[in-house]
């Protein structure tokens, strides 16, 4: 299935719907319990995740009802749609794909020309997700999580991967409207055909 009159995505027996009042614990709990803290550092600036809108993943469990099994934090302003944190509590599961999903839908909605999001230089799965769904590095802030230390300490020194942690990367997925997106050789919005010559 897809969107639901903007409000809300599902597939099988997982939805993906925006955050409610009911939501707030779980999601200060799962910021805490994902990245040690609400509190995110990129770009220099301290800034509380859980105080964000948010998108929740919620599967259907028949021996439980209702899980929370995804969440994407974001914010919406001049620059784009800035995901903040995302989080498929299964991975492999076409969860953090669904979130992004939705999240570009709110960013197209908002008239925003992209979506964009920090992560660090050890993240080489979160790169790996990124880039297989359109996202481009545009930049790379050299010494930002050294610097980053100083407003949360909590922040490692070396990744559990081995990697040491310096630098933030900053991708992005340029949004193109309908009217503007090259039209591919079956007449709907996408690639467009090589050029013949």
């Amino acid at each position: 299935m897809g969107l639901v009159a903007g409000r809300m995505w599902h597939r099988e027996e997982v939805v993906i719907r925006p955050a409610v009042a009911a939501d707030r614990d779980w999601i200060a709990s799962a910021l805490v319990e994902r990245w040690g803290s609400t509190v995110m550092v990129t770009r220099g600036q301290q800034r509380d995740a859980a105080a964000f809108e948010a998108l929740v993943a919620v599967e259907v469990v028949p021996e439980h009802g209702l899980e929370r099994v995804g969440l994407l934090t974001y914010r919406v302003d001049r620059e784009g749609l800035e995901v903040v944190t995302i989080d498929a509590l299964r991975a492999r599961s076409g969860i953090g794909t669904a979130l992004l999903a939705f999240a570009t839908q709110i960013a197209k909605d908002a008239g925003a020309r992209r979506l964009w999001l920090i992560t660090t230089n050890d993240n080489l799965s979160a790169i790996c997700f990124y880039q297989r769904r359109g996202f481009r590095i545009i930049a790379v802030h050299r010494g930002a999580v050294d610097r980053a230390r100083v407003l949360k300490a909590s922040i490692p020194l070396v990744a559990e991967n081995g990697i040491e942690l310096h630098d933030e990367l900053e991708l992005e997925l340029t949004l193109t409207s309908v009217s503007d997106a090259p039209i591919s050789a079956d007449g709907l919005p996408g690639d467009a055909p090589p050029s013949v010559r």
